[in-house]
């Protein structure tokens, strides 16, 4: 897999983070790599969008985590949690653009870190009558 983007953050210690988006997460941006620029050409703001992010600073080797990192739950599996911590990292993320600045997207909603590889960008869909 190829990055298409990354993630600019003023979040940039993984422990400072909130857990998911929608708990207090800054505005960040998503820039593209120059060759994908075409790809993102028909974005805009207002658009909600679904990243696809490769969690570079996750350990691989946990399978089992206590969920939102409080120790009085029960340890689970991390498939059956959205812990950044698994073996295949790929995070989740649903964001809103808020501006369009070249090859940048300025969103909202996103908890990734400064610097985590962007895998893929997808459009939330619609009820099926508007697709």
């Amino acid at each position: 897999m190829r990055p298409v983007a990354h993630i600019e953050s003023p979040l940039t210690d993984r422990s400072a983070a909130p857990k998911q988006g929608d708990e207090g997460a800054p505005p960040s941006r998503v820039v593209f790599a120059p060759e994908f620029t075409p790809a993102a050409a028909d974005l805009r703001p207002g658009d909600r969008l679904i990243l696809l992010t490769w969690l570079h600073e996750a350990d691989r080797d946990v399978q089992a985590v206590h969920p939102r990192g409080d120790r009085d739950r029960p340890s689970t599996g991390v498939f059956s949690t959205r812990s950044p911590d698994r073996p295949n990292p790929i995070g989740l993320h649903t964001v809103t653009v808020t501006a369009i600045e070249g090859a940048a997207l300025t969103v909202t909603g996103s908890e990734a870190i400064d610097g985590t590889p962007v895998l893929d960008v997808k459009p939330v869909l619609g009820e099926v009558a508007e697709r």
